[in-house]
């Protein structure tokens, strides 16, 4: 991964701004190891996982500092979980940026409920990673943007990655590449015994676009970047 960029996230006045700096792993805060005296090698898988977490915690931020949301409405984890999250993965993080006093343990609506009871139910065995991101990939679908701009990633590729890491049985169940939201809205359906589809199939739909078109749009990080860059 040498060469890499690594997604940082620069605190100022509880709003978040992101900036783009070199990946170097020997400035990660890692142990050294006991025996060689070197620095452990450093797994990509969790580096990914914490650069999304990164993410729907900036937007996160930026719902919370727009008085739409709590951090526990924005991210669809517990209290006790963020804290978690936020000890284990970014110590140097203010906890209180997120005011989770401010904050309650809600119960998801039917629709989210069923949403992330088929994200679990696919979801790595045992893992509290996986466990997680199901939580946070049901509440963030509830947006209305594409799921990739949802939950603040770069593009719907790093969206992918994710899926098939952590749900990879159902992530493969999309040969078509249908947009990711439409695909679990099918999943579910599908689950449930019915269908939100009256088409006899998918070419001979009207709509074909709406489930399969492009979502290759500006992130919401670029529209970010670029509103810093002409202020």
């Amino acid at each position: 991964m040498s060469g890499q960029s690594h997604e940082g996230i620069i605190w100022k006045t509880g709003v978040t701004r992101r900036a783009r700096r070199p990946y170097r792993p020997d400035r990660l805060p890692h142990a050294k190891s006991s025996g060689a005296g070197q620095w452990p090698s450093i797994d990509p898988a969790v580096r990914f996982d914490e650069h999304v977490l990164a993410c729907v915690l900036s937007r996160a931020l930026e719902e919370i500092d727009a008085g739409e949301a709590t951090a526990t409405q924005a991210t669809g984890l517990s209290r006790a979980d963020l804290r978690d999250v936020l000890t284990d993965r970014f110590p140097h993080v203010p906890i209180s940026s997120f005011a989770l006093e401010e904050a309650t343990d809600l119960e998801p609506e039917m629709e989210e409920h069923l949403l992330r009871d088929l994200l679990l139910g696919q979801a790595r065995p045992g893992d509290p990673a996986s466990a997680r991101f199901a939580k946070i990939i049901a509440r963030r679908a509830m947006r209305d943007d594409h799921l990739w701009e949802d939950l603040g990633l770069f593009n719907r590729a790093e969206l992918s990655r994710l899926l098939a890491t952590h749900f990879p049985t159902l992530a493969a169940g999309n040969t078509n590449n249908m947009k990711w939201k439409k695909y679990l809205y099918r999943m579910l359906c599908q689950a449930e015994g019915f269908s939100i589809c009256t088409a006899p199939s998918c070419r001979q739909c009207s709509d074909f676009e709406s489930c399969f078109g492009s979502e290759e749009d500006e992130s919401c990080l670029a529209r970010i970047r670029n509103d810093i860059g002409l202020n």
